[in-house]
C-alpha cells in the first residue's frame, strides 16, 4: 500500500473523499472542521443537520464516522469522524482514534471510494500528541482496501514530519 504524506489544505484536494475531523454535532467548528464547512458551502451544514441525532445534539460518537456529499469541494464525499480528546492516553484514546480511521475506511469502501485524504485527526484542538496519533493513523490506513489510494494531509511542519516518520517506521 502506498501512503502519500503531503502538507496542504485538505479542502483543495481532488480525491473521491476527504475526512473531516469533526465534533459530535457535525455542525462545524474550528480547525479543519470549520475549513471544510466554509469551503463546501451551506448545503454541507444542511446535510449534517439531516443526520439523525443519537443523543441530544450528537450525530456521531467519538470513534465513529458519517458520510455526506462534498458539495462545493473538489471531492465527491466528506466523511465526518469524531476523534478523541487527549487525556493522557489511558482513557481509551488510542482505540477511539483507531476507530476513526477504521470506520472512515469502511464508509469509503461502501461508497466505492478509490482515493481518500485524512487530516491529522485529534492533533489540533483535541491535543493528541502528533507522533502517537501518526503511528495509529499509519497502522490503520495500511489496512485500507486494496487499490484505495490514501493521502495523509498535514497542516504545519511539525505534524508533517511526525507523519512522515511514522510512515518510514511502519513501512
Amino acid at each position: 500500500m502506498n501512503i502519500e504524506v503531503i502538507q496542504a489544505d485538505i479542502t483543495t484536494l481532488k480525491v473521491d473523499a476527504i475526512v473531516n475531523a469533526a465534533n459530535r454535532t457535525l455542525l462545524g467548528g474550528g480547525g479543519v472542521d470549520g475549513a471544510i464547512h466554509r469551503a463546501s458551502g451551506p448545503r454541507l451544514l444542511e446535510a449534517c443537520k439531516a443526520i439523525p441525532e443519537m443523543d441530544s445534539g450528537v450525530r456521531c460518537r467519538t470513534g465513529e464516522a458519517r458520510i455526506t456529499d462534498a458539495y462545493q469541494l473538489p471531492a465527491r464525499y466528506v466523511i465526518h469522524t469524531v476523534g478523541p480528546v487527549w487525556h493522557g492516553g489511558e482513557s481509551g484514546e488510542p482505540e477511539a482514534l483507531a476507530g476513526c480511521y477504521r470506520h472512515s475506511l469502511a464508509l469509503a469502501y461502501e461508497h466505492d471510494v478509490q482515493s481518500i485524504a485524512f487530516p491529522a485527526i485529534s492533533c489540533g484542538g483535541y491535543g493528541y500528541p502528533p507522533a502517537k496519533a501518526a503511528a495509529i493513523a499509519v497502522r490503520e490506513v495500511r489496512r485500507a482496501p486494496k487499490g484505495m489510494s490514501v493521502t495523509l494531509c498535514c497542516f504545519g511542519d511539525e505534524l508533517t514530519e511526525a507523519v512522515q516518520e511514522a510512515v518510514m517506521l511502519n513501512s
